[in-house]
């Protein structure tokens, strides 16, 4: 008995079937991460060099950043890596319920972080009247959290898609009708998820567009946001509706590898706000009144 448990156990960090040992598609999402981090090197350089060297319509970041709603939003992020990482132990032991619920609560969280990032981009704009062309400062500034607000868009539809594919049936043949009314949700889910990314992306490109129109820009700044609340309501009715259903499915700790590599995805891009927090808002404090 024992052996034959000993043999049904997945290594999930070692894959015989390679020449490396390695499997291959957490090679590849190593390889893409590699090439992630020159990109945000280069942004986050890009910004550091302009601040070392500010022009005469640089602002004072110290009169614009709100330190107080970065922190909280980083924290929420921090907490969604533990949620991650409790996620992939939950699969690899073939906790399938846990693995559920720690991947729903870890979108959720980044859901929280993108709300934050618009908000504050909003408030930079209206209220500090930064906007990605009218400084040096803002452009780099937008094209850095805007781009790491991108990954973690990308991030929560793919946890979602994850969270959809666990409820995948054991036997398709056998339950076609319900394979396709989960093939259905999947869709559904998606584009709910969808919905939210391309409501905050609009609101990033727009933000600056609107600036200076008064109480009308609000409002018609305001119009783009009727998508957030749509996809968060239909997100959180598809993956009620998919956890009350029952059944065998194909989904479990063969499927670690999957969850793996998202899981690395999630970390290199809380790791990545780690560095741009510390980079870009808390060197602004940790020096006297000046450049950086």
């Amino acid at each position: 008995m024992s052996s034959q448990a000993a043999a049904a156990t997945i290594d999930h960090h070692h894959d015989p079937s390679t020449s490396t040992g390695i499997p291959n598609k957490k090679l590849i999402m190593w390889a893409f991460l590699a090439s992630d981090c020159m990109f945000f090197g280069t942004l986050i350089s890009t910004h550091l060099i302009y601040r070392l060297h500010p022009g005469a319509d640089s602002p004072d970041p110290r009169q614009i950043f709100d330190l107080e709603l970065t922190s909280f939003s980083t924290f929420i992020l921090l907490m969604s890596s533990l949620m991650m990482a409790l996620a992939v132990a939950a699969i690899q032991k073939g906790y399938l319920r846990s693995f559920r619920r720690y991947t729903l609560v870890t979108a959720f969280f980044g859901l929280i972080f993108l709300g934050g990032q618009v908000y504050e981009f909003t408030h930079f704009v209206f209220e500090k009247h930064l906007t990605i062309s009218n400084s040096i400062f803002g452009s780099t500034f937008f094209t850095l959290t805007g781009t790491h607000g991108t990954h973690v868009a990308i991030g929560v539809l793919w946890l979602f898609s994850m969270y959809v594919r666990s409820f995948k049936p054991d036997d398709a043949s056998k339950h076609g009708g319900a394979w396709f009314g989960k093939t259905f949700l999947h869709i559904a889910i998606l584009v709910g998820a969808a919905a939210f990314s391309l409501a905050t992306v609009i609101g990033i490109l727009d933000v600056h567009e609107t600036a200076g129109l008064g109480a009308a820009g609000l409002r018609e700044f305001g119009t783009h946001y009727w998508p957030v609340v749509v996809g968060a309501v239909a997100c959180l009715a598809i993956a009620w509706r998919l956890g009350s259903r029952g059944g065998a499915v194909q989904f479990d700790e063969r499927n670690a590898i999957d969850v793996e590599m998202m899981g690395l995805y999630w970390h290199f891009v809380d790791i990545v706000w780690i560095v741009i927090f510390t980079a870009v808002y808390l060197l602004e404090y940790a020096f006297a009144p000046g450049p950086i």
